[in-house]
């Protein structure tokens, strides 16, 4: 989990009364969430996300996923649509089924609303870590994670580039 992610747990161990809004512990939130994003985005645009493995949950995230939301566009997330009153409940229903199950199941987690953008201030919507992994499981089960890959330069790919441009004129 990192040194942010350590003393985040640590810190939300404490009464949350204790805190309001303090902005140190808001500042490692952001700090966290970001760090996450960056990873997934990362490992999303290095790999066949088909066969992604993202928790050792993932086949028991999907199967309830795809039963309690079988409809649901995963590939383009509308915010009001997940969060309107009627499907905050049944998230909430759906969250709670893995509070035993998924380490840090209820931790907010910045998900992209659209698979064909990256993690930008208007393409993120926070979300309960569960909540993250049942679409974005669904979204690499369905080969829909596969097409970042062709839309962006990730940093990984883009470090490669440059370590064997730099490899080619060093020779």
């Amino acid at each position: 989990m990192g040194l942010y992610g350590n003393l985040l747990k640590d810190t939300l161990s404490t009464q949350a009364e204790e805190y309001g809004n303090d902005a140190t512990l808001e500042q490692v939130w952001a700090t966290l969430a970001m760090e996450h994003s960056d990873i997934h985005f990362n490992v999303i645009c290095s790999v066949d996300t088909r066969w992604l493995k993202l928790t050792p949950h993932d086949d028991l995230i999907y199967t309830h996923f795809r039963q309690d939301f079988p409809d649901l566009n995963v590939a383009s997330i509308i915010e009001n649509e997940i969060k309107n009153k009627v499907n905050k409940a049944k998230w909430r229903a759906y969250c709670e089924k893995f509070k035993n199950t998924v380490e840090d199941y209820n931790f907010g987690t910045l998900l992209r609303a659209d698979t064909k953008g990256d993690y930008s201030e208007q393409n993120i919507i926070l979300v309960p870590r569960v909540q993250f992994y049942a679409i974005e499981i669904a979204r690499n089960r369905e080969g829909l994670n596969n097409e970042v890959k062709k839309l962006f330069k990730c940093a990984s790919k883009a470090h490669m580039e440059q370590h064997n441009h730099l490899t080619e004129i060093s020779a």
